[in-house]
């Protein structure tokens, strides 16, 4: 049964996000126009935010309404009861405090413990919405990049999220690494330099302004490129620090955290859509009054969008169940595995379906990067190997006594 459940989150993760990484870059280049005269980029990364997010908060609370128990509340299926029950203490005569001629007195701790309730609920949701506009600044900074870099090299940075979440933990919450982890960090450093300096292809849209004389983009371009990428990938490890900072402090499954994340994301980037704002790069690239009426408009005059919109949105909602269950049942070294291994295949399949050609410089920055994040990999195994020996030591020893 375990080996089946392994079996179908490593079909699912794969199968889910290899579409959705061709669906991706498919929306990252033009589209032609109704009537066939023009093509134009798809300039609207906060409602292609709202479809997904929608979809994947949608999904969660199927799965968590579907695998709750009879008896459970709607705030602990929502995970939003975490504040821990009172427990009655004992006295020296061997009764409960509070607790006499059958009557219970709470003596003013039954409002203290509704207020540590409120006050436990407020924080979680606090530290949700604080996921949920992480994300929803990161989400434009990674589509804006798409037209300076390759999406190969978005996925290969996209790889290395280990130096932001790193980054953001030590400035963020003020944690401690191992000394192995600077070295995974070097060489991730390492190959994505090389990727980018031996990189010799356009991305799918760039200004003429921004190639060489051999029709090449300039070094500025790519660096445009690359720290849009930076910016995506800091704001993405501050999201999974703020994250681990929630499985330590409150007791939610990845499901509940994956309902409220997602669904305070549809609330803000729906919000921000139907704002009249002016044009900020980046932030709102549309020409039009607000991105809701611009994106309609463009799915209209640009049918073709349609398909790869929806494939991006249900795919990534349905990889997100995938990724939840894998991490709830098997942990996180056995994800960190999948998800290395499915961003190579994502990398490669991106090569093969879309025709990027790679420098061999560039393979080698690829496999540098690989390696080091393979480290980090096989030290987590070795150090989980060594905790499950321990523990198994200890078991002995309480059944010799």
């Amino acid at each position: 049964m375990s080996f089946m459940r392994l079996a179908l989150c490593v079909a699912g993760v794969y199968s889910m996000f290899l579409l959705w990484a061709i669906a991706q870059e498919r929306l990252s280049v033009p589209f032609q126009s109704l009537d066939g005269t023009s093509a134009d980029k798809f300039r609207s990364p906060l409602f292609l935010g709202t479809c997904q997010s929608a979809l994947s908060s949608l999904s969660a609370l199927i799965y968590i309404l579907f695998r709750r128990r009879h008896n459970q509340s709607i705030s602990q299926i929502l995970g939003i009861d975490s504040a821990p029950s009172p427990q009655p203490t004992v006295n020296g005569n061997g009764k409960a405090n509070g607790v006499a001629n059958g009557k219970t007195h709470t003596n003013g701790h039954a409002n203290h413990d509704k207020l540590s309730t409120r006050f436990s609920t407020q924080s979680l949701l606090l530290r949700y919405l604080q996921c949920s506009v992480f994300i929803t600044s990161a989400a434009p900074f990674g589509f804006a990049a798409l037209s300076y870099i390759t999406y190969p090299a978005m996925v290969l940075g996209k790889s290395c999220k280990l130096v932001p979440v790193m980054l953001m933990n030590v400035l963020m919450y003020r944690r401690k690494f191992a000394p192995h982890k600077y070295l995974v960090v070097a060489m991730v450093t390492a190959g994505i330099t090389m990727f980018m300096g031996f990189g010799e292809e356009k991305p799918s849209k760039s200004h003429s302004s921004s190639k060489n004389g051999n029709g090449e983009l300039s070094m500025s371009t790519q660096a445009i490129g690359l720290v849009y990428l930076l910016i995506n990938l800091a704001i993405d490890g501050a999201t999974n620090s703020t994250q681990d900072e929630i499985f330590a402090r409150y007791k939610v499954t990845g499901q509940q955290m994956m309902f409220w994340i997602n669904l305070f994301c549809t609330v803000l980037t729906s919000i921000i859509s139907v704002l009249p704002l002016p044009y900020i790069p980046v932030l709102h690239p549309s020409d039009s009054g607000t991105e809701l009426s611009g994106a309609l408009e463009f799915i209209r005059t640009h049918p073709s969008v349609k398909i790869p919109l929806l494939q991006f949105s249900l795919t990534g909602a349905l990889g997100q169940l995938f990724i939840f269950e894998t991490l709830q049942h098997f942990g996180s070294l056995t994800l960190v595995t999948i998800t290395l291994t499915r961003k190579l295949f994502t990398m490669l399949l991106s090569v093969m379906v879309y025709n990027h050609k790679l420098t061999p410089g560039q393979w080698g920055g690829a496999a540098v990067v690989f390696a080091g994040i393979s480290v980090e990999a096989w030290v987590k195994r070795k150090d989980v190997h060594a905790k499950r020996v321990i523990q198994e030591k200890e078991k002995a020893k309480i059944k010799t006594l």
